[in-house]
C-alpha cells in the first residue's frame, strides 16, 4: 500500500525546479512580471476557502487569521516558488473543522463547496482583470515602457489565476479537485484513490510539467472569457 508522502513530493518538486532552471526556465524579467499575479492568485484563492467555510458556520479560518486579504497570511513559500518557476503551485492550506458546519449541507457536500470556492475565485479574478485589461487597451493610445509593464502585470494576473484555478481542480490529493470529486465517489472508489494517491500524484505532476494540459485548458477558458468581455464592452461602446 502506498501512502501520500510529503517528503517524496518535495523531492520530486525539487528535481523538477532544478531541471526547469537548467533547461533555461523563466527569465528574471518573467519572474518579476509573474510575482504580482502569483500573489493575487494565492491570496484570493485561500481567502475564498476561508470566507466560504466561515459562511457555512466554521469559525476556524477566522480564528486562525485567514479571513483576510493580507498575502502574508496565505502564501506558502514552497508553493510560491513552484508557481513562479514551474507554473503551478499552492498557497498555505486553510484549516477547517467540518463538525462546525451549520448542517445545511451534508459533510462531504460542505467540504466540496469550500474546496471549489478557491478555483472559482481564481476564475472570477481572472475575468475581472480581463475586463480591466480590455479597458486599459482601449484607453491606451501611446505604447511606452510603463504601459507595456502594466499590460504584462495585468496579463500575468489573468494567466496565473486561470492556471491556478485549473490546476487545483485536478482531482488528486491534496488539490481542491480531490475534495470536490470525493463528494460524488463511492466508498470503494475513495479507498482505491487513498491507497494509490502517491502514484497518482506523481503521474499527474509529471503530466502537468511535461505537457501543455494546464495551458491548453486555461487558453480554452480564456478564449471563452474574452468573447464574453468583448460582448459586454461592445454594449457600452
Amino acid at each position: 500500500m502506498l501512502n501520500f508522502d510529503r517528503k517524496t513530493l518535495f523531492i520530486i518538486l525539487g528535481v523538477m525546479i532544478l531541471m526547469n532552471i537548467l533547461l533555461g526556465g523563466r527569465s528574471i524579467e518573467g519572474i518579476l512580471y509573474a510575482l504580482p499575479g502569483v500573489i493575487v492568485a494565492m491570496t484570493f484563492h485561500e481567502f475564498a476557502h476561508a470566507w466560504v467555510a466561515t459562511k457555512l458556520g466554521d469559525e476556524t479560518p477566522r480564528l486562525q487569521g485567514r479571513l483576510t486579504l493580507n498575502p502574508l497570511n496565505h502564501i506558502d513559500p514552497v508553493g510560491l516558488i513552484c508557481l513562479v518557476l514551474l507554473g503551478f503551485g499552492w498557497g498555505k492550506p486553510v484549516q477547517i473543522t467540518p463538525r462546525n458546519f451549520d448542517g445545511k449541507y451534508s459533510l462531504s457536500k460542505a467540504e466540496a463547496i469550500v474546496a471549489a470556492a478557491g478555483p472559482i475565485m481564481n476564475f472570477i479574478i481572472a475575468f475581472i482583470f480581463l475586463i480591466i485589461l480590455a479597458i486599459f487597451g482601449l484607453k491606451t493610445t501611446i505604447i511606452t515602457t510603463t504601459t507595456k509593464t502594466i499590460y504584462s502585470i495585468l496579463l500575468s494576473i489573468i494567466t496565473v489565476n486561470l492556471g491556478l484555478g485549473v490546476f487545483n481542480l485536478i482531482p488528486i490529493y491534496p488539490l481542491d479537485g480531490s475534495k470536490v470529486l470525493n463528494h460524488f465517489l463511492s466508498y470503494k472508489a475513495k479507498e482505491w484513490i487513498i491507497n494509490n494517491q502517491l502514484v497518482l500524484t506523481i503521474i499527474v505532476f509529471f503530466i502537468v510539467f511535461y505537457t501543455d494540459v494546464i495551458p491548453y485548458i486555461s487558453t480554452y477558458i480564456l478564449t471563452g472569457m474574452t468573447w464574453i468581455v468583448n460582448l459586454i464592452i461592445g454594449l457600452f461602446i
